[in-house]
């Protein structure tokens, strides 16, 4: 099936690589109208047919500036995000602070733009990556990420209980360990710090996933497409685990 998505516009966050990217591609190949950002434009570099701009989603007057460059939105996606390692005993209070500026009031300010047109017009998508680290499932060593990805879930519950009569459907994405740059450079991290080499540290990453294998960014972003179609007119406010059974 294509064109599932046509005549829609979207905004993604965090396009230039991973999740993001792959949901930006999908969304551009179901025929929406896709507003590409990233923190580093140079990354968005490739992606055909998309309106490419540079966005600091911790900035909230940058996010109302794109919005009313855009204009009225059909689709959100909130993708941007950032992945803490470590116990509450290795948080600092700037760990705690950024992360949940990133994860979570990043996905605050993009809603609060872009909501009040899609009331106007009578609907919307939005659709917020969580995690299987959250409420989902407690996960050694992700303190504060889990708790900012439990925290996106109660966001995304809110809006849709808010909005529900009016045509607003949000949703969360819950991926498992997907296979990305930024994982890419996690792993290198944690190898540099462990003393182990990249290839031990990537097999451990493997080796908990039930299935014996990463997720693709593709998979999640299919997962997407769906939610933000109108193929999901009946779904709302629910998390949606794409995790290779992680949770189970």
């Amino acid at each position: 099936m294509t064109g599932r998505l046509a005549g829609k516009t979207a905004l993604v966050t965090a396009a230039g690589q991973g999740i993001g990217r792959a949901i930006a591609e999908a969304f551009l190949r179901e025929g929406a109208q896709v507003w590409a950002t990233d923190l580093t434009p140079e990354k968005l570099e490739g992606l055909e047919g998309a309106q490419c701009r540079a966005l600091d989603v911790l900035s909230t007057n940058a996010v109302v500036e794109l919005v009313r460059e855009t204009g009225p939105l059909d689709i959100l996606v909130n993708a941007a995000g950032f992945v803490h390692h470590g116990t509450v005993l290795d948080c600092s209070e700037q760990d705690w602070d950024f992360s949940f500026d990133l994860n979570v009031k990043s996905m605050h300010r993009t809603i609060r733009a872009v909501l009040p047109a899609m009331l106007d017009r009578g609907g919307g998508a939005i659709v917020n990556i969580a995690s299987g680290a959250s409420s989902v499932r407690g996960i050694p060593n992700r303190y504060v990420y889990g708790t900012t990805k439990a925290a996106v879930i109660g966001l995304t519950k809110a809006v849709a209980a808010d909005f529900i009569r009016r045509g607003i459907r949000a949703n969360a994405i819950c991926p498992g360990t997907i296979q990305s740059p930024s994982l890419d450079e996690r792993i290198r991290g944690l190898a540099e710090s462990s003393g182990q080499s990249v290839e031990a540290v990537r097999q451990a990453f493997i080796d908990r996933q039930p299935m014996g294998r990463l997720g693709t960014p593709q998979e999640v972003a299919e997962l997407a497409v769906y939610l933000a179609s109108d193929e999901a007119s009946y779904t709302t406010g629910q998390i949606h685990l794409v995790d290779g059974g992680f949770a189970l």
